[in-house]
């Protein structure tokens, strides 16, 4: 298939941004009225309750193994509008549930749901870009993408103050109709019909050995799942770090939303750089420097207190600058040599990624108790097996001597 060489279009960034970011919409924008929803459930234990957040990525995880290989075969347009339906369906049941379990149950029906623009966003750009133009494009996107958790909880906060928890499953449910309409009138089938799949039985059997072909989209999709669960024992224990060890509750959404833009802002140089540097070049620097900051913290505060706030928030501001440097570009890597089955390829990849990333963090977040220490030690594991992985693939090629 012909893939296109010129700059990349600034609405199809967006509408690929937008695709992604419903995801985090729908995970973050609830956060604000997590204690009001288990008001209306009954169901008053804010450990149980947040189940609301964390199932939603089990259904993340499991739906894109169905809407990868379906969109090989039937195009990626019409699996956008089936998960877009199906998630509309599992927000009013969250809207209508009388328990916990019900409205879990809907919650993981919206990963579901949502796991079709996710995965399918990135099918698109595999099927439009190679090389280091898609992780110039993967960067922009990821940029847009990281905006939304900056600005999700604070429009939750206000929809709960104004109309109610209920209203912000009904803007979810808006902006998914927005959305799907944009696409619908402005995104052209990127699947070429020379590139369908006929959907059989053994299609998903036959991507899985095609997928595990390539060493190097096998291991850049571990150190996807590796920093990946790394920095969800971040997203995990955040609230419990700063509010509770540190006792900021008014400056939380403040430093996390800090954070957040160090992410982006490194996503958007990455999209700027890697035409000049290449996206191996610049996400094994990153990878390096990651590991570094992660040591010298574990190094530096072992056995010690937790150090000033603004000592921690510039240890974490940097470590997750240079995760901008390798999250865009750990998956291009990762999808470049499959661009043949570019469906069920990304969707193999997120659920081998989310399904590594979910123990790992949940391992680690056990620790991070009345220290920050057990979060930068895990960041230093995850960053050295990562960069274990990266040099055994691209290991230095011998040069011959010549006479």
């Amino acid at each position: 298939m012909q893939k296109t060489a010129q700059k990349p279009n600034f609405e199809f960034v967006a509408l690929m941004a937008a695709l992604m970011s419903i995801v985090a919409l729908a995970i973050d924008a609830i956060l604000p009225a997590i204690s009001n929803i288990g008001e209306a459930i009954k169901s008053y234990d804010s450990t149980d309750n947040q189940l609301l957040v964390t199932m939603i990525f089990l259904g993340l995880g499991v739906g894109q193994l169905f809407f990868g290989p379906i969109s090989d075969s039937f195009g990626r347009k019409p699996v956008v509008y089936v998960g877009f339906t199906i998630f509309l369906m599992a927000s009013v049941i969250c809207l209508v549930a009388p328990s916990l379990e019900i409205m879990v149950v809907g919650r993981i029906l919206q990963g579901i749901g949502l796991s079709a623009p996710r995965t399918i966003a990135i099918s698109i750009i595999r099927d439009t870009y190679e090389g280091d133009y898609m992780a110039k494009v993967m960067s922009f996107v990821v940029a847009f993408f990281i905006l939304v958790p900056v600005v999700a909880p604070a429009i939750g906060k206000l929809i709960l103050d104004a109309a109610g928890w209920q209203a912000i499953f009904y803007v979810q449910m808006f902006f998914v109709l927005v959305v799907s309409l944009w696409f619908w009138k402005r995104q052209k089938e990127t699947l070429h019909p020379e590139y369908k799949i006929p959907f059989t039985s053994h299609v998903f059997i036959d991507g899985l050995r095609e997928f595990f072909r390539y060493k190097e989209t096998v291991a850049f999709t571990l150190t996807s799942g590796l920093v990946t669960g790394a920095f969800l024992v971040y997203l995990s224990s955040a609230q419990h770090i700063f509010e509770d060890q540190y006792a900021l509750k008014e400056m939380f959404p403040y430093i996390f939303a800090g954070l957040a833009i160090s992410i982006g802002l490194s996503t958007f140089l990455n999209g700027t750089l890697v035409m000049r540097f290449g996206m191996r070049k610049l996400s094994l620097m990153a990878t390096i420097v990651f590991c570094l900051v992660a040591i010298t913290y574990t190094i530096m505060f072992l056995n010690s207190p937790n150090p000033d706030i603004y000592v921690l928030v510039g240890f974490l501001s940097v470590q997750f600058f240079c995760l901008g440097f390798m999250w865009g570009n750990f998956r291009s890597i990762a999808m470049e040599p499959i661009g043949h089955i570019a469906g069920i390829g990304a969707a193999i990849n997120g659920f081998i990624s989310t399904v590594l990333s979910i123990p790992i963090a949940t391992f680690i977040g056990e620790f991070v108790k009345d220290s920050v220490w057990p979060l930068f030690a895990g960041l230093a594991i995850c960053g050295l097996c990562a960069l274990a992985i990266f040099l055994l693939v691209h290991r230095p090629k011998k040069k011959v001597a010549t006479v």
